[in-house]
Order: structure tokens, then sequence, then C-alpha cells
């Protein structure tokens, strides 16, 4: 295995068995593929973004030459990235707020929250800016704390600190983890009932300010927004709370519902209780990059980039496939957002291939979920036991391929489903399935994309 990048012409004219991958960002990440054996005779390839925040790759998967593949796009995939010069235009014309470095003057204690890496929010784009506004401002280095503001999943290390937020910020500034068990203070309740406990660092500080993606999101409607607060910055009771008495009583919350959603109107009175003095929202691209931002308050600002965002992310829905490929890129940890795309297109007999490729595979640890499974003493063998009463629908087939297939992500899918840890493992399986040739979608950063639904605006 070769640490060096390979380039683009070379992938694109080399000769032989082995296919190398492009390598947009190549890193001395451990466990990365340099390359992936080519299939036999004449082929049909799509190019995939893979190894979100662990190398940032590209990989060529290959099929038969006489299939008819469809590589499904969302709407926005041809949109500009912007340059720095863009976004500081955007973040210097706030909705619904005065400026970050009026408001910032003469504030003594600042608190900044960021999402983790199970986000794909680019944070390190709006960072410099952030940053070099509050030193305009006075305010002083020591006196300015980042807070990962992640809910109820595990603490993240420095090394994913610096991947998030740019090695320079993370080594500069102090930082620190939320902690959905201690370390929160009860700062009121909200209409639904809600007892909202948040970071007494985050309520401590005289100047807030959060920095967010916005992205579909099946239950608050997108993300971002007040979400950075509530489950951002809240504890495991509050959290649970909103997921678990507000959402089961209500039928506005769903992907691009937002204005009219309880569940996301419960996040935001938990924002106003904490007085969030100004916010950074983040579009992206399918590499991650900024496509948009809108800052200032952090509803309104919020309201502003989902409304781009459920133009952005919408996808086609592909008709009368036999295999849908869905890449869980740039979300790999929670492929169940990927798999959708499957559950959704796949018709009967037909296969999914949902593709997992990243180090950490799924999400390995969600203290909310833990707690909700583990009610009434519940087991992980007996989560074992239900699993082989699991079945796939419609008499389809399900192949998982990841080059980091273990029995932690054998065990979250049904036993008829089928793992492979190198490409052309996946195509004899398909070859098994659809003799005579077959009709494949593929989606190609299945994470974000999204099915064609209005915002409820």
């Amino acid at each position: 295995m070769s640490d060096s990048p390979i380039a683009r012409r070379h992938f694109l004219t080399c000769p032989g068995a082995l296919v190398p991958l492009i390598g947009t960002a190549v890193s001395a990440e451990p466990y990365q593929p340099a390359s992936t054996p080519a299939l036999r005779g004449s082929v049909r390839s799509v190019v995939i973004p893979t190894h979100e925040w662990a190398g940032e790759l590209e990989e060529r998967i290959e099929f038969p030459g006489d299939w008819d593949i469809e590589v499904v796009q969302m709407k926005g995939h041809r949109s500009p990235v912007l340059d720095p010069r863009q976004m500081r235009a955007a973040l210097e014309k706030p909705i619904g707020t005065a400026p970050l470095r009026a408001i910032a003057s003469g504030r003594k204690r600042v608190a900044i929250t960021f999402d983790d890496l199970t986000r794909p929010t680019p944070a390190s784009a709006v960072m410099p800016w952030v940053m070099g506004e509050l030193r305009a401002a006075g305010v002083r280095e020591e006196n300015i704390l980042l807070i990962a503001a992640y809910g109820s999943h595990r603490a993240m290390t420095l090394a994913e600190v610096q991947k998030k937020l740019g090695r320079g910020i993370a080594n500069r500034y102090a930082w620190l983890n939320h902690n959905v068990f201690e370390n929160v203070k009860e700062i009121g309740q909200t209409s639904f009932k809600n007892r909202v406990r948040l970071n007494q660092n985050f309520v401590a500080a005289d100047l807030k300010i959060c920095v967010s993606g916005v992205k579909g999101h099946e239950q608050a409607g997108v993300s971002g927004g007040a979400k950075a607060i509530l489950p951002g910055l809240a504890s495991l009771d509050t959290i649970e709370y909103n997921h678990c008495v507000v959402l089961p009583h209500t039928k506005t919350a769903g992907t691009f519902k937002v204005f009219k959603n309880e569940m996301r109107k419960d996040m935001i009175e938990a924002a106003r209780m904490a007085k969030v003095d100004f916010s950074v929202q983040i579009v992206v691209n399918q590499k991650r990059r900024p496509v948009f931002v809108s800052a200032g308050d952090i509803v309104h600002a919020h309201h502003a980039a989902a409304r781009i965002a459920a133009g952005h992310y919408i996808t086609p829905t592909a008709r009368g496939a036999d295999i849908v490929v869905s890449n869980a890129y740039p979300v790999n940890n929670q492929a169940f957002r990927a798999q959708s795309w499957i559950d959704r297109v796949l018709g009967e007999g037909g296969t999914g291939v949902l593709i997992i490729q990243h180090p950490l595979g799924l999400d390995p640890v969600h203290w909310l979920g833990d707690r909700m499974w583990s009610r009434g003493g519940a087991t992980w063998f007996d989560a074992m036991e239900d699993r082989k009463k699991q079945t796939l629908p419609r008499g389809t087939g399900l192949v998982v391929y990841s080059q980091y297939v273990t029995r932690a992500m054998i065990t979250a899918y049904p036993p008829s489903a089928r793992f492979a840890t190198k490409w052309e493992e996946v195509v004899k399986i398909l070859l098994e399935r659809h003799k005579g040739g077959a009709r494949v979608a593929v989606y190609p950063y299945g994470g974000i994309q999204e099915e064609e639904t209005p915002l409820d605006a």
C-alpha cells in the first residue's frame, strides 16, 4: 500500500489488473485502499466519493459493459463552490442581527459550537472569518471556548477536531466536548413541557455563536439552526424528551418540514432560552464544500439556508431499476440515510447495494439510542434473537460493500444480507441474481441526497 497521492491522469490511463483509486486529498490514514481489481472484458464505470474526513478518496466502481447505468445526481450538484471573497460577503450581511463584529464588541466570554464528524459541515471554511471578527472586536483569544455540540454522540479526539475546525484553529483556541450526563444547567421549560438543561459552559458565556451545516433530516426537517442547542448541547433527559415525547405525538415532523415542525419548535424554544447571539449556516455540495452560507439569527438565518437546502439536495427517484447502488458518503456512520434510496426505489426481486467505505464503519456510540434500546433490560443477545426473524421485502436482495466489514456491521442487517470487502465480489453476486443484463441506478452520495419533497412553508 502506498501513501502517496495518485494523479488523476494516471488513474485514467493506467493499464493492468489493478485500477488505482483517485486520491483527492490522500493522507496517511490507516487501511486506505490504493487500488481495486479491474473487471475482465467490456466495463462501464462510475466514480464515487468515499472516506469523508479520512482522506476524501474517490473510487471507481465497475459494471459489465452491457448493463444500463444511470447515475442519479441531486439538483444542486453543479452549484459553484463559494470562494473566500463570496463567503465573506455573505457572512458580513447577517439576517436578523447586527454584524458579528458589532455584537462582539465589549464581550468578555465567548462560546462557539461546532458539530462532529457525523455531519459533513466544513466548519474550517468559516472559522477563520469568525475568529477574525472576534479579534477585530477586541476579544482576547484566551477568552474564546469552542464546544463540540454533538448531542448524544461520542466525544471527539484532537485529531477529529483538527479535521473539523482546521489544525490551526483547533491548536490555537481552547475546545472541549459536550457531556450529556454532566456539567449541564437547567434554564427553563418549553411550551411542550421539556425541561431544558444545557451545557453550563455555553450558558455562562456572554457571547454565544453556533456554526452548523444544513442538509435534510428525517425528523427535524433539516439539520442545523436550533439543533446546535437541542440536541447539540442538551442533557440526555432533554434530548430524550424531544425525541421520545414531542416527536411521537406530532404529525408535523419529516424531511424538509421546518416551519410547522413541532419537534423543531421545541428546539427553537430551547435555543431562544439559551440566548444565542449569532449563527453561521452552511449548505454543502457532494464533496462537502460550501455552496451557500447564511449568518445572523439562529432561526432566521437557518430558515434562509433551509430554503436553499430544500431545492439543492433533492434528487429524482429512479424508475425501473433492477439494481440500486447507494453510497453512504458523506455520512457513512449513519448509512441508513443512504439505504433509504434502496428501500424507496427497489422493486420486487431487485438488489440493493449499500456502500459504506469508511474506517469507522457504522456509528459506534449513540447514548440516546442505547438508552431506548436497552429499556426493560433488553440485551445484545435478545437483539440477535430478534435479528433472526428479520427479512428483506419483496424478494429483494441486499449487498453491503465495505472494505471495513466487522461483526458489528454484519449484525446491523437481516441474516439474508450479503457482505463484500472487494467490489468484484459485489459484481459476482449481482451477476448471480441478474442474468441477461440489468438496469442500475447509482446514487453516488446517498447520505445527503433527498427525495423530491416540498418545504412546508
